[in-house]
């Protein structure tokens, strides 16, 4: 099987990616959708829960999207994880562009496949398809608040620290020359990252932290009559901001990692007398 699973190389890289992306974005644009479109039909408004389940949730999507797709590809499931690796870890460059277009499409089809699912709901909650339930799908300033006062630099800054806090996290907890968790709890810690990263930087720009997971969806929803999807509550061009941000922000944190911890670790040496060896491989 592993032999078989080898043979099919990129192919089989992007499949995972593919998989392991949609997935995430099943589980994260559909609790979305229950909680904003599905708890505005409740009574009282809000029953099907709020900010604490969807980042909950997100975090795991995240978790289970990286244990379908770990074993082929790495499960970078973020073009942003994946530009990181190649600037800081030795990711060939040659396979960005293939691995993002495969975390974009996951995210397209899971966006559709919700779309799919709740089109009742969305549509008694938002007849006219506005920014009260685009949100669903993709991210927006403020989280599509006039009163928040979030516009679109605003929103660039929050995705730039989001997403370097996100990979400085990442970089720490798959460093086998760190301390990595064991028992193949890596997945599960980062989705925790995940939730953290929601629960603390969530109110000016959605945590979108993924280019794909925001660019795939908002194309989906484009295409099913969300017709504003490119531009924000101020009618600005926005779709640019949950790219651009992450991308720079994934380049700032495995800067700072690399700089503040990763050249500082010791290399794969026999453990110094006195220190507990280390488990054999």
């Amino acid at each position: 099987m592993a032999s078989r699973a080898r043979g099919w190389g990129l192919v089989g890289e992007l499949a995972a990616e593919f998989a392991g992306t949609m997935i995430l974005l099943l589980i994260g644009a559909g609790v979305v959708a229950q909680v904003v479109a599905g708890g505005e039909l409740t009574q009282p408004k809000g029953g099907l829960g709020g900010h604490d389940a969807i980042a909950w949730a997100w975090g795991l999507g995240v978790t289970l999207g990286v244990y379908v797709a770990a074993r082929l590809s790495g499960a970078h499931l973020n073009p942003a994880v994946t530009v990181a690796l190649a600037a800081f870890k030795g990711f060939p460059w040659r396979k960005v562009l293939p691995y993002a277009l495969a975390q974009t499409a996951g995210a397209f089809v899971a966006a559709l496949i919700v779309r799919w699912n709740y089109c009742e709901i969305l549509g008694h909650a938002d007849p006219g398809h506005t920014f009260k339930t685009q949100i669903v799908f993709s991210t927006l300033p403020g989280n599509g608040s006039l009163t928040a006062g979030v516009h679109e630099w605003g929103a660039f800054r929050d995705q730039v620290i989001g997403t370097a806090i996100l990979l400085l996290l990442i970089l720490a907890v798959t460093d086998v020359l760190n301390t990595p968790p064991g028992a193949n709890l890596a997945p599960f810690i980062i989705g925790l990252i995940v939730v953290a990263i929601g629960m603390a930087y969530g109110a000016n720009a959605g945590y979108a932290i993924n280019p794909a997971r925001d660019l795939g969806p908002r194309l989906a929803s484009f295409l099913t009559g969300y017709h504003s999807a490119w531009r924000d509550q101020w009618g600005n061009f926005y779709w640019w901001v949950p790219i651009a941000g992450p991308l720079v922000g994934g380049l700032l944190g495995g800067a700072l990692y690399k700089v503040f911890v990763g050249r500082f670790l010791p290399t794969a040496e026999p453990e110094p007398p006195g220190r507990v060896p280390a488990p054999e491989s």
